[in-house]
């Protein structure tokens, strides 16, 4: 009787033994691919599982952590059997890559990533953490090298799309979702940067030149628009004098003839006034010098005044 009650009591230890053996709790975000004899069995979901102890066997997978050593944050790749499921990110150091262009450029990146199929994360890459990593470089190098020099820096968030695409399309297989791919840095060699320093420089200095090009030109033309306004109305004063002066004279010449009756040729009328007008003009000519030259029509022309002003005055 004390040999049964031994080997029941043993018996409910063992049982005992193997269900607290086989218990398996599982955090949120987390998830566990067991394996039974070598094979896929199930994989568990968060919360209290239970496997058969010493037959089911959690498959473990590779992972990247940062460990301290010595004052600094080291990348350590270890192997755990919980499959982290939040967005990882995975800082994949600078590249060396050449553009379209020639020019050497060092590259750094960051690719945010999440597990979304733990069966197909374990088995379909034998190290999950390097197959991203070497795609995303080889990746890079094939974006990079497409693009110049100029264009690489304007185009980041292209980069970015691509590198998307293509990580997500190879993620699909390993079980991954890619979330973003993102480029942090990238830095070109001294000499190539003072190039570019200079060229920006002459760049700045020729669109200045442009600028003050175009404003003397903008300012000549509104300075010739000026000129060519303030000629007209010159022009227009002095047609309108002109067509004044004339009527003047026309009235002149209409009271002459019609003082002198039939009496005065209209030839000698025009000349009386033109003598008049040269007599006009004596006193400011004799301002530009001590002798005054007057030409032989000049004479003749003064003469028919004196003889006009005296059938004048004979026919007052």
């Amino acid at each position: 009787m004390d040999m049964m009650l031994v080997i029941a009591l043993v018996f409910t230890v063992l049982v005992l033994a193997l269900v607290i053996k086989g218990l398996m709790i599982v955090q949120q975000s987390e998830a566990v691919v067991i394996e039974r004899l070598g094979s896929y069995q199930k994989t568990l979901s968060p919360g209290i599982n239970w496997i058969i102890p010493f037959v089911d066997k959690p498959r473990s997978i590779k992972v990247r952590r940062y460990q301290a050593i010595g004052g600094e944050n080291v990348a350590v790749v270890q192997e755990e059997t919980r499959i982290d499921r939040r967005e990882t990110v995975l800082d994949f150091p600078g590249q060396s890559v050449i553009t379209a262009d020639n020019v050497s450029v060092t590259v750094n990146g960051a690719l945010y990533f999440q597990v979304i199929d733990p069966e197909r994360a374990v088995y379909q890459t034998e190290n999950l953490i390097q197959a991203i990593e070497i795609l995303a470089k080889t990746s890079l190098r094939s974006e990079v090298g497409k693009m110049e020099l100029d264009k690489l820096f304007e185009s980041r968030q292209e980069i970015n799309d691509k590198l998307q695409v293509v990580m997500d399309e190879a993620g699909n297989k390993w079980g991954v979702k890619v979330t973003r791919v993102e480029i942090q840095d990238i830095l070109i060699p001294a000499e190539v940067e003072d190039a570019m320093r200079k060229q920006m420089a002459a760049e700045r200095e020729r669109r200045a030149l442009v600028l003050q090009a175009s404003g003397e030109r903008e300012a000549a033309i509104a300075r010739a628009e000026g000129e060519k306004r303030s000629n007209i109305l010159v022009a227009e004063g002095e047609r309108e004098a002109a067509i004044l002066m004339a009527d003047g004279q026309r009235q002149a010449i209409d009271q002459v003839l019609a003082a002198g009756s039939d009496r005065l040729d209209p030839q000698l009328v025009i000349g009386y006034l033109l003598g008049l007008e040269y007599l006009k003009t004596l006193p400011e000519i004799g301002k530009d010098g001590d002798r005054i030259f007057l030409p032989y029509e000049a004479s003749s022309v003064l003469g028919a005044v004196g003889s006009i002003e005296a059938l004048l005055k004979n026919k007052m």
